[in-house]
This record gives structure tokens, C-alpha cells and sequence, in this order.
């Protein structure tokens, strides 16, 4: 597997034709197939012969489910990363692009449509984005959930008004009505891109006709925004609470369990590194979605280092809970999805259905599923630098990210308890190296740096009795740094 990883990121013609001859995605082990393509997905400044590589795996095969996935997503990633070093016109990256998109259109499945819709998001063309803007209003929830999302990870000089627009006929429910996370998501994307005044005011009115849980999360994230200092929306935000008709105790004090925070981990000179965490849940008490983040932002650039989100659906007709009027009873599912350094990951289904829960409860082994692990390339510069003297330098830069994250999810019918927990840990590595090279002098400055962490993030929930009693702990072991 480590010799997969570093033949990916050497990139050289021999080792990608090393590649193309040792893998074989007919018969090799999952789990290897998935490195390969997820050391692509990660790959800081990827070539067109690697985007090749992975369609031409890909192409016209009968693959296990996981390998498809993760392969369709990770072109996605390829798609974007050689767009943003401006080699959109290459055949390969055209290629790609044509691959998700003629197989969105031909998809019959809702999973397989929530795939392809994953990989436009981690491409970001804003050519796709009216592909995207026709699935999150016509599509089915959990389809136009995942287009919405895709559209929140654009940078704001792409979301037109023809995005906004959209998105206020979603969440005021114009044409049909859409399921909770559908009408946050497109209220979030709003408030988060330069929004107009009315359009805040608009959507703190309507808190006053959502259900408890729903206005208690927006109103906690718009008062979230009003103070962290680097949100685009603060300083309107800031002029509409002069208004008493808005800003009082009457309005912003809903009695819902949801909540939203955002704070500052780091806070230097040049970056800011901020850790979120949502929590929406149902009327009747139980989880709906939790998604905790980790942000980097620096000099007006901004990177998702780490997200991870929970979901869990149709759970209230198990428990004996009413589905809202006009909303369509969701089929019973839980499980987790997660980007790391801006590339969406395959999602991870907990259990899907009743007798699927049943099996998973009965026949439970107890160990955490995996969901990424592996060694990555982050950072490979390497620059000639010419001196006043006539002499040069030579310097490179290269960066390496060990992961392993993995999550479980144990619902015990008998205790009546539902834990789940995800386990992040890291090490990254950075050397750097100038070298000074001429016919009478030779000097190097070399210099390396290691960190390790790990995070572990537990949710405990008791539904046995009314509200429901849950835990949350969030444990950070000590960062060693060398």
C-alpha cells in the first residue's frame, strides 16, 4: 500500500505506468483500490496522465460499489485541481468532466445521482452550476440535500442571483415543499454569501412560522455570525439588529434543543483557524444531523481542513413519532459523510432500512468502520531561485499527511441507547530544503517539521424517555511537535 501511495504522488511516467500494469481493478483487494484513488483525489498539483489513468480503471468495468464510488469522486477532485492550475482544456480534464455529467443524466438510482452530484462538488466548475441548481429543486430530498451542498463550497463570486434565487424559492417552500435540511442548507448558502438586507430580514421573519427546532438553528446561527469578525454577513447583520422589532427577547428566544456555534482555535497574524459544530434535531428530541468542522483561513483564502457530518433519518416512525404534514416520510438510515482538505469522501452507510438495522444490531462485530486511511502528498514546490551574485538556489518545499479516520455507529434496541463516535488521527510532515550549488561554494539549510493529533468525537443518546437525554465529548490528546 505505501508503495501505491508514493508511486501516485511521484507522478512520473515510469511509476504511472508502473501503476497501470500492478493494478488491476478486476481483482486486486478493495481496500488497496481505494488508496490508489484516494491518494489521487489528495494529489496537490495532479497531471493529465493521472486523471487518465484513473478513467481508463474505471472505464467499462463491472467494479465492487465502494471502488466505483470512490473513483467517481476522486475524478471529480482530479477534474478540479487541474482546472485550477488551468489546464481545464485538456483532453483528460474534458473527458472527466463529460464522465460525471453524462452519468448523472443516464443515473436511474437515487445513490447513484448523490455520487456523481458529490463529484461536481469537488470539481466546483461553475460551468455545472445550473446542472446542480435543477437537482436541488427538482430532485428528491436526499438528492437535492447533497446539490445544495455542492453549491455551498463555491466561492462567493460564483453564487449569482440566479443561485440566490433559487435558493429563496427552496427555503420559503414557493414551488413544493422540501425536507428540513433542504430549506437550512439553502438558507445557510444566503446568509453566508454577501446576502441583502432583505434577505436576512426575510428569513428571521419566517422563524416565526417554522417548527421550533428548525428556528431555534437558524436564529443561533444567525446570532453566530453576528460575532465571529471574518463572516461576510456580519456588518449587515449588525445594521438590521438596531431594529427593536427584531432584536428582542421575544423573537430570539426559542425553546429548542438545535444549536449552532463557531469559535476560534488559533488566531495569528497571518491565520485563523476556527472549529463549528450543528447540531439540528427533531421535535421529539432525537438527532437529525450533527456536523462539526475545522476551517482554515488565511489572507483571504479560505480551506476546509476537516468535516465531518452525522446523519440519521426515520427514526420517528420507529419511535412511534408523527411526520410533519406535507413532508415525505424519509426511509430509515444513519450515516456519516466527510471532507478533508476540500475533497468530498465517499459516504459511509451506517444501516439502511429496518431489516438492515436489525442485522447490523444482531450481528454487530463492535470494531469502527474505516473511513480513509493512508499517506497523501499535500505540498510539492520546488523553485530556482537567481541571486544579484549570479549563483542560484534551489529550493523545494514537500508536505506529507498520514490519516486514519474512522467512525462506528452501535444502536442497542434493549438499552435503548444509540452511540456513535469518529476518530481522527494525523501526522503531518514538512521539509524543506535550499541548496546552494557553485563550481567553489556548496551550502544546504535544511529543516523538518513533525506534528501528530488526534480527536475523538462521542455522541451518546437515551431514547427511552421524553425530551431525550443526550451526551457530547470532544477529546483532543497532547500534539506532540518536533
Amino acid at each position: 500500500p505505501f508503495i501505491v501511495e508514493a508511486a501516485v504522488a511521484a507522478q512520473s511516467v515510469a511509476s504511472l505506468a508502473a501503476l497501470s500494469d500492478f493494478l488491476d481493478f478486476g481483482k486486486e483487494p478493495k481496500s488497496l483500490l481505494e488508496k490508489f484513488l484516494y491518494t489521487a483525489a489528495f494529489s496537490p498539483r495532479p497531471s493529465g496522465e493521472l486523471l487518465r489513468l484513473v478513467l481508463d480503471k474505471l472505464d467499462g468495468k463491472e467494479l465492487a460499489p465502494e471502488v466505483w464510488e470512490t473513483g467517481i469522486i476522486a475524478v471529480g477532485s482530479l477534474v478540479g485541481k487541474l482546472c485550477q492550475q488551468e489546464l481545464c482544456g485538456l483532453q483528460e480534464a474534458k473527458r472527466g468532466v463529460k464522465t460525471i455529467l453524462g452519468g448523472l443524466r443516464d443515473a436511474k438510482e437515487e445513490s447513484e445521482m448523490v455520487i456523481y452530484l458529490l463529484a461536481l462538488g469537488n470539481a466546483a466548475l461553475p460551468e455545472t452550476i445550473p446542472t446542480l441548481l435543477s437537482y436541488a429543486e427538482e430532485g428528491p430530498a436526499s438528492v437535492a440535500a447533497v446539490a445544495i451542498s455542492a453549491l455551498r463550497r463555491f466561492p462567493t463570486r460564483h453564487i449569482s442571483d440566479k443561485v440566490k434565487g433559487a435558493m429563496r424559492r427552496i427555503f420559503h417552500e414557493k414551488s413544493r415543499s422540501y425536507e428540513k435540511t433542504c430549506r437550512l442548507g439553502a438558507a445557510e448558502l444566503l446568509l453566508d454569501n454577501e446576502p441583502s438586507p432583505m434577505d436576512v430580514v426575510n428569513i428571521l421573519l419566517a422563524t416565526n412560522e417554522l417548527e421550533t427546532e428548525m428556528a431555534t438553528f437558524l436564529l443561533l446561527k444567525v446570532q453566530n455570525s453576528l460575532h465571529t469578525d471574518h463572516h461576510p454577513a456580519r456588518k449587515i447583520l449588525k445594521d438590521i439588529m438596531r431594529d427593536p422589532r427584531i432584536n428582542n427577547y421575544n423573537f430570539f428566544s426559542k425553546a429548542g434543543t438545535s444549536s449552532s456555534f463557531s469559535g476560534p482555535l488559533t488566531v495569528t497574524q497571518d491565520l485563523l483557524s476556527t472549529f463549528g459544530l450543528d447540531l439540528l434535531f427533531l421535535e421529539g428530541g432525537l438527532l437529525r444531523k450533527s456536523v462539526s468542522d475545522f476551517s482554515l483561513h488565511s489572507h483571504g483564502q479560505w480551506l476546509r481542513a476537516v468535516q465531518v457530518t452525522l446523519e440519521a433519518q426515520g427514526m420517528e416512525s420507529m419511535l412511534g413519532e408523527n411526520v410533519l404534514e406535507g413532508e415525505e416520510e424519509p426511509e430509515l438510515m444513519a450515516g456519516m459523510s466527510a471532507i478533508f482538505f476540500d475533497v468530498q469522501l465517499r459516504p459511509i452507510v451506517f444501516f439502511q432500512g429496518y431489516t438492515d438495522l436489525m442485522a447490523k444490531v444482531l450481528l454487530s462485530s463492535g470494531e469502527p468502520t474505516s473511513v480513509v486511511k493512508g499517506n497523501v502528498l499535500l505540498m510539492d514546490h520546488h523553485q530556482v531561485i537567481p541571486l544579484q551574485s549570479g549563483l542560484q538556489v534551489a529550493i523545494k518545499l514537500q508536505g506529507g499527511l498520514g490519516l486514519d479516520i474512522s467512525a462506528n455507529m452501535d444502536v442497542s434496541i434493549w438499552e435503548q441507547e444509540l452511540k456513535t463516535s469518529i476518530n481522527t488521527r494525523g501526522s503531518l510532515t514538512i521539509d524543506f530544503q535550499a541548496e546552494l550549488d557553485a563550481p567553489f561554494l556548496q551550502a544546504t539549510l535544511r529543516s523538518q517539521m513533525e506534528a501528530e493529533t488526534s480527536l475523538h468525537f462521542d455522541t451518546m443518546l437515551r431514547f427511552s424517555g421524553s425530551p431525550v437525554p443526550m451526551c457530547l465529548q470532544l477529546r483532543e490528546e497532547q500534539v506532540p511537535y518536533r
